[in-house]
């Protein structure tokens, strides 16, 4: 498994073999690959200020489990699944509510979703179409909240999801299910992303910027079981 640091491939496995090792400042090139992606799930659970704090004891976390570490497993999901466990201990001890612009402006501040080359118009429209999902999302319960956040805002596929939220790949489908479904209802203009035969893989990335679900959660919805 391989993960981008700046213009370079890291081979995940081989990084972590070399810790394991004894070669502990080979860790910074893992915490180098996915900080961004993990101050993005850190943001959009709702860290909001103390992101950065969330990241950084996350990755402290994950480097002292890394002896546990199931070999040829991802280490994307596992991490995240540290920061969302960071995350909600550091929101339940603040006892504070985080604000939807709080946790707007910690999301474009952490990796804008938003590419600088894009039309201003195109980009404001993007711009609202993701604050109106967040609104949207402030009123899902959490189970429903986490699962879209990962599918979508942080563009992890089906089972990247399930084993970063440890749950089976048929509750992830159901509860996502259920989440886009109640989507549907508050946001008037939502409508499933079509996409023409050979688009798959294009659809990865277009979901998270339209807020859109793609054909797998259509057949979900049609006839997807409902795992609680």
């Amino acid at each position: 498994m391989g993960a981008r640091e700046g213009d370079r491939i890291v081979d995940e496995a081989a990084v972590i073999a070399r810790v394991r090792a004894g070669e502990a400042e080979a860790y910074a090139q893992l915490v180098r690959a996915h900080t961004g992606l993990a101050l993005r799930a850190a943001a959009a659970l709702g860290a909001g200020a103390d992101a950065e704090d969330v990241v950084q004891q996350a990755f402290f976390k994950a480097y002292c489990s890394l002896r546990r570490f199931r070999d040829g497993a991802a280490f994307r999901p596992w991490l995240l699944s540290i920061v969302a466990n960071e995350t909600r201990n550091t929101v339940r001890t603040a006892v504070r509510q985080r604000t939807l612009a709080g946790r707007e402006a910690a999301l474009v501040e952490a990796e804008p979703l938003i590419p600088d080359s894009a039309d201003p118009a195109t980009a404001a429209l993007e711009t609202e179409r993701r604050t109106a999902l967040l609104t949207a999302l402030e009123s899902l319960g959490e189970e429903h909240r986490l699962v879209v956040t990962y599918r979508y805002l942080l563009e992890m596929d089906e089972s990247e999801t399930a084993q970063a939220l440890g749950w089976p790949r048929g509750t992830v489908k159901s509860r996502l299910n259920r989440a886009l479904r109640k989507l549907s209802r508050l946001l008037p203009d939502f409508e499933p992303h079509r996409e023409r035969p050979g688009d798959a893989r294009m659809r990865e990335g277009s979901a998270t910027r339209e807020g859109l679900a793609g054909p797998e959660d259509q057949r979900s919805r049609r006839g997807g079981d409902e795992h609680e």
